[in-house]
């Protein structure tokens, strides 16, 4: 099976306490929310932090498209109480258009 990378940027709100509540809930995220992950063909997530900027590194397989990705967390209820949720803490990137979140990233390099 082949896999690609995708990586994707976001911010959090500059708030010591809301990110630490943030990175609180990534510690255990709900089970719902690994399965709609699993589900849409992501294989493995990361999240990395600096300060209050996320950058998120994604390997999906062949099923995974971000479309199909919006339809699975539109029909899941408990998804969209998450992303909710998690907007209480994010922020979108400063050139980012109105309700996007997470941004994908243009690859520069590769050693």
């Amino acid at each position: 099976m082949k896999s690609r990378r995708l990586c994707y940027a976001c911010d959090l709100k500059d708030d010591p306490v809301l990110i630490a509540e943030y990175k609180k809930y990534h510690k255990k995220i709900w089970p719902e929310i690994q399965a709609s992950i699993l589900e849409a063909g992501i294989l493995q997530m990361e999240i990395y932090l600096y300060d209050n900027r996320l950058f998120m590194i994604m390997e999906v397989d062949e099923s995974y498209s971000s479309e199909r990705k919006k339809e699975i967390d539109d029909a899941n209820p408990k998804v969209q109480q998450w992303e909710k949720l998690m907007w209480d803490y994010q922020q979108a990137l400063p050139k980012a258009n109105a309700g996007e979140k997470w941004m994908e990233m243009e690859q520069i390099f590769k050693l």
